[in-house]
């Protein structure tokens, strides 16, 4: 239950009417008032449901009353000029990792960058079924078959404009699957809008890594989801800094990516972990300087203090690090 005012200093978290939906036994009518000028009302409206065990009703249908929001254009709910603006990815989980990140490596016990989250169930569960469905479709040999992104296109579009309506300067999507559209959805947007596969370039360039052979260039793994991989931002942005990018071969693909994800979708997770450590294995031997693991579902297989992922690169790390100093430039 929502406390009836609720009040935070320089975090906010925003959610659209898509997050606000929600299913309960009970009927609840509130109001949660982040600040004087900001209230959000919502006006319930039940359908009995037959559930053949005498169940209360539940909600079915949510419909949210926001004059704050229809306001947008008048008064941003936060006004400062180093305002991070945040759209949620595959899960609520991930995103919160993310905003962990911002808040344990501000340096100094400094007061965290201000920022608003727009998170999504809606569009998480989306963006999970177009990456997990694209293995289906390759391990069915349907190479003809094309998902429709026009929905998810849509959702990002909608959720950079509440994010510029209330206050945000600067953008940022943790999510790897996000980024295939970051072009699409970022084109038109006054705001910087950061790219993931850019932060984790420049950071491993200027690493200054060296490689054994003088004069040869470095190799940097990646392994994803296919719709991620073939996507190619992260490949470009790779050798736009000069690296040489190796990418899971087809045998691996077919024979450990794509049955992993099918382990995933069957929730054998036991099957998935081994899959993907084995395809993680064959492009550490390819002599990679690291791995850039660029999955959501890769990353929260393995356990914290697993040796294997610890010579690999979580690129919403990257993310966060030049998030940071995004917000950081500015209040300079």
């Amino acid at each position: 239950m929502f406390e009836a005012s609720t009040r935070m200093s320089l975090q906010t978290l925003i959610c659209p009417s898509q997050f606000l939906g929600c299913t309960t036994k009970y009927t609840v009518a509130y109001e949660v008032s982040l600040k004087p000028t900001f209230s959000i009302q919502l006006s319930s409206h039940l359908r009995q449901t037959n559930t053949g065990s005498g169940d209360s009703p539940v909600y079915k249908k949510c419909r949210i009353s926001c004059s704050a929001l229809r306001n947008s254009q008048k008064t941003s709910l936060l006004g400062g000029a180093n305002t991070i603006g945040i759209i949620g990815g595959v899960s609520a989980v991930s995103t919160l990792n993310f905003l962990e990140k911002l808040l344990r490596w501000t340096s100094n016990g400094e007061e965290t960058l201000p920022f608003v989250v727009c998170s999504d169930p809606l569009l998480s569960e989306k963006l999970l079924f177009h990456e997990r469905s694209s293995f289906s479709i390759l391990n069915t040999k349907q190479s003809h078959t094309q998902l429709d992104p026009t929905p998810i296109l849509e959702n990002l579009r909608r959720k950079v404009t509440f994010l510029e309506e209330a206050g945000a300067r600067c953008i940022v999507m943790p999510c790897n699957i996000s980024h295939v559209w970051h072009d699409e959805i970022s084109k038109g947007c006054s705001l910087p809008f950061l790219h993931v596969g850019e932060c984790v370039a420049k950071e491993l360039k200027e690493a200054n890594l060296k490689t054994l052979e003088a004069g040869g260039s470095l190799s940097i793994g990646v392994l994803a989801g296919h719709v991620t991989l073939k996507a190619g931002f992260y490949q470009e942005k790779l050798q736009n800094e000069g690296f040489e990018v190796v990418l899971p071969d087809k045998a691996t693909m077919e024979h450990t990516v794509i049955p992993a994800m099918e382990a995933l979708n069957r929730e054998d997770i036991k099957g998935a972990k081994n899959l993907f450590r084995i395809a993680l294995q064959v492009l550490l031997v390819r002599d990679v300087e690291t791995v850039i693991l660029a999955s959501d579902d890769m990353l929260d297989l393995f356990p914290r203090n697993d040796l294997l992922p610890k010579r690999c690169i979580d690129p919403m790390d990257a993310l966060a690090r030049s998030t940071i100093n995004w917000g950081k430039s500015c209040e300079s």
